[in-house]
């Protein structure tokens, strides 16, 4: 499968504490790699180092494009508790163009059993600003992956193949995302290949995931960043939003 991709839907700011591009630096390199389109995603409230909430309600003030990239203002949502709720309060969500969640350390989920924390990847699902199950195959937060599978599916939610996971973010978790990408082919699952990239240099890098859902038989047509208007599609139909993005 040879996939070119128009969007990377996972990108982190300085403003995330721990990643070193501005938004320009980010928007730039994206342009180089040709790129149609880029989400700013930084960490959510309980993130250590993280934004303060001022910083996503002046999301709004920044350009719709840089330097001919299309911007989304968004963030990386942190599961807090076993009912998938997040570390975001609504007023936010509902003005951002898009939704990352997941689980992180430090921010509030006390890790569970596999049970438990697939409950609560499922209640992120449950939320209506969520769009996208940031990384859901990291070995530190073991979930039932043909249980999340089934329930993206049925919440429309986009499970996300992310590049970092293999290359330095999240050690071991190959194996788990190959068989969760294999779950989504095979029942039909939207899915985002992205690169989580917290520097410029790495914006647009997804080799790894590339390959994760050729082994796994992804269709281009389940990987929704392979278009900037099917991203656009996809938000505008299946989140409440005051305004939509044009």
């Amino acid at each position: 499968m040879k996939l070119k991709l128009e969007a990377d839907l996972h990108t982190h700011t300085i403003a995330s504490g721990h990643a070193f591009g501005t938004v320009k630096e980010m928007a730039e390199y994206a342009a180089i790699k040709n790129l149609k389109m880029i989400a700013i995603t930084d960490h959510g409230l309980n993130m250590p180092g993280g934004p303060h909430e001022y910083y996503f309600y002046k999301l709004i003030e920044l350009p719709r494009f840089i330097d001919g990239v299309e911007i989304l203002r968004g963030v990386e949502a942190n599961i807090i508790d076993e009912k998938g709720n997040l570390d975001m309060p609504e007023n936010i969500l509902e003005n951002l163009d898009i939704v990352l969640a997941g689980f992180h350390s430090d921010t509030g989920y006390q890790l569970g059993s596999v049970d438990q924390n697939t409950r609560a990847l499922i209640g992120a699902m449950q939320n209506p600003y969520v769009d996208i199950i940031a990384h859901p195959g990291n070995p530190k937060f073991p979930v039932d992956l043909e249980k999340i599978a089934h329930a993206a599916k049925m919440t429309g939610k986009v499970l996300e193949i992310n590049n970092s996971s293999f290359t330095q973010s999240r050690p071991g978790s190959l194996p788990r995302c190959t068989e969760l990408a294999k779950a989504a082919a095979r029942l039909g699952n939207l899915v985002a290949i992205n690169s989580d990239a917290h520097n410029c240099f790495e914006v647009g890098d997804v080799n790894k995931a590339l390959e994760v859902a050729r082994i796994a038989g992804l269709k281009k047509e389940q990987i929704i960043n392979t278009s900037a208007n099917l991203v656009k599609d996809f938000i505008n139909k299946t989140r409440k939003r005051n305004k939509k993005i044009s």
